[in-house]
């Protein structure tokens, strides 16, 4: 396992990403940063991925507003610092960056072609559109905000989505959880988790006030396992 930055060419101009290469060649997984940009947090979700056998690569989502940005939660100035580039961020802009990675990853060394997505808070949002609007083989959503304002694009859905939430999450309310799971309840390949409890951010390990290693170990075994499947 190592990781690197490599560069991605976009639509727009070429943008960084962190790459973690696994020990032999696997199949490829795009991890989607937090409102916190790629962090020390995100690289270790990529180094997480790749020693369980993918090619992991972590797009800088932000590089039109501020090119490798790397800000954290537990800092209230960064935790400001991300919701002002969260309001400033365009998601169709995002989600074609996350196209031109998907595809960048799929011509890379040691990727054998399949490539699924995974997201958080903000990531779990795109990762949702990912399923929508990109190629990606498998889309996997870690308490993506506003999806239940997506919903118009459910049909698009033709592989395999996971939406894991946060059941004490702030950010998704119960009349929000309602209308996703009405949306996605029957649709194949589409299945919706909610852990009782757990707040936004449950799966972020350097965040004591919100990180529970149950729910996220539950979380990343899912999303491992649908990874899995969409590869046979």
């Amino acid at each position: 396992m190592s990781g690197s930055t490599i560069s991605i060419k976009g639509k727009d101009g070429a943008f960084d990403a962190y790459l973690s290469m696994p020990p032999k060649p696997g199949p490829g997984v795009v991890v989607i940063q937090e409102i916190f940009g790629v962090n020390t947090w995100v690289r270790t979700i990529c180094d997480m991925l790749s020693r369980a056998g993918y090619v992991a690569l972590a797009p800088d989502l932000f590089w039109r507003m501020k090119p490798r940005l790397e800000l954290h939660p537990f800092f209230q100035e960064d935790f400001n610092l991300a919701l002002d580039y969260y309001g400033k961020f365009n998601a169709d802009k995002g989600v074609e960056d996350i196209q031109a990675t998907i595809t960048t990853l799929r011509g890379t060394k040691g990727c054998t072609g399949k490539v699924d997505t995974i997201g958080f808070c903000l990531g779990g949002s795109l990762a949702y559109l990912s399923a929508t609007r990109t190629d990606a083989d498998a889309n996997s959503s870690y308490y993506g905000v506003g999806i239940e304002k997506m919903l118009g694009e459910a049909g698009k859905i033709k592989k395999p989505l996971q939406l894991h939430i946060a059941g004490a999450d702030p950010y998704v309310p119960k009349e929000a959880l309602a209308q996703i799971e009405g949306a996605l309840k029957g649709k194949p390949g589409s299945d919706v988790f909610v852990y009782a409890g757990l707040d936004h951010g449950f799966a972020r390990d350097t965040d004591p006030n919100h990180y529970n290693a149950e729910g996220a170990k539950l979380a990343h075994s899912r999303s491992l396992d649908m990874f899995k499947k969409a590869l046979a």
